[in-house]
């Protein structure tokens, strides 16, 4: 029953994908918010539900010896696999869509959105990876950065918010659960009402979080039919699974010719999971969050997300310019991380376990 369970459940992310960029673009036009706002801030936290509700589950609620450390993981986890994995496929997206548009591949994208969310991103996660060489005693030092942590979100969120929107968007598609509102549709066939906008955003998110809770139970089950290791799994398999919602936004707008939509789902969603669960870990889960021998295969994740991102983002401020082929260089940075994973698994490579 599991491969069943999992197609459904990849069916049931993508549909709702598809509601949540329809209904958040509409959401974002009926407040009068720009696209950086839209895209990096309520796309991004709205698809990172899903992964954000793994370590926050892990650590406040579950009782399990490891659930602290499979909650540090997953929270190391979600920034790399935006970096790398989730690059890769918006890339293979662009190029795939390269012929049917004017520009080829390169990304008709804000370069100032994208640069603004990546500083944000540096500074956050180079702070969050620096409290895990802070000693464990006094604890209030990581709850310094955790404070820290929650200014430097609040202050990127308050720079997209006051960003001027643009006038109108001829491309904006015709909301699905418009025609659900027939007094709504018979008063305005084109323009919905807002409560219905959000009903469909709400609606759109559930089956996300649905669809990606079914879709992991459904790959942790194969992964244990099939013997894959379990530290495999919690660092490489699942997180995959999680992060759907940020890659299928992404496909969605880059074939709508939305380009900075589908860059700052990916960019905002960085900022966030570097900062906010995050927190989670540095304020409940203090002594888990340490870079030690045991961890330190978890940790390297967090400097392959640092590498990936330079790569990528360094050489689109110099230019002002951001190519498809350029987010490739986001699946070489996984691949290099697999095969160390895989490696120190397997016992190839020396050194600590791959636990959290």
């Amino acid at each position: 029953m599991d491969l069943p369970v999992l197609v459904i459940a990849f069916l049931v992310i993508l549909l709702g994908a598809e509601l949540f960029t329809n209904g958040i673009e509409w959401f974002g036009h009926k407040l009068g918010l720009a696209e950086g706002a839209v895209g990096s801030v309520l796309a991004a936290v709205g698809t990172a539900l899903p992964e954000t509700m793994i370590p926050i589950i892990a650590i406040l609620f579950a009782s399990g010896a490891q659930s602290t450390e499979v909650g540090v993981g997953a929270i190391l986890g979600a920034p790399f696999m935006l970096a790398t994995l989730a690059m890769f496929v918006t890339g293979i997206a662009v190029l795939w869509a390269a012929r049917g548009r004017p520009t080829g591949d390169t990304m008709r994208v804000d370069t100032g959105v994208l640069a603004h969310d990546m500083r944000y991103f540096a500074i956050a996660y180079g702070l969050a990876i620096g409290a895990a060489f802070l000693p464990v005693e006094p604890v209030w030092l990581k709850w310094i950065v955790a404070a820290l942590l929650i200014g430097i979100y609040a202050w990127y969120v308050k720079g997209h918010f006051d960003e001027d929107a643009a006038e109108g968007d001829p491309d904006l598609a015709a909301l699905r659960f418009h025609r659900l509102d027939r007094g709504g549709h018979q008063a305005d066939p084109s323009v919905p009402r807002l409560r219905v906008v959000n009903v469909q955003v709400i609606v759109a998110l559930g089956l996300i979080i649905i669809g990606a809770f079914f879709f992991v139970d459904a790959v942790d089950h194969l992964a244990v039919q099939f013997g894959v290791d379990g530290v495999l799994l919690a660092l490489v398999i699942a997180p995959i699974a999680t992060e759907l919602p940020e890659k299928f936004n992404s496909i969605i707008w880059v074939r709508a010719g939305k380009d900075t939509l589908a860059m700052g789902n990916i960019t905002g969603a960085m900022v966030f999971q570097s900062t906010i669960p995050t927190v989670i870990a540095l304020v409940f889960a203090s002594s888990a969050w340490v870079a030690e021998e045991g961890s330190y295969v978890a940790f390297v994740s967090a400097g392959i997300a640092f590498l990936s991102s330079a790569f990528i983002f360094i050489p689109m401020a110099r230019r002002g310019v951001l190519h498809g082929k350029n987010l490739l260089v986001g699946g070489v940075f996984y691949v290099a991380y697999l095969g160390l994973v895989i490696g120190v698994v397997s016992g190839v490579l020396g050194g600590g376990s791959a636990s959290h």
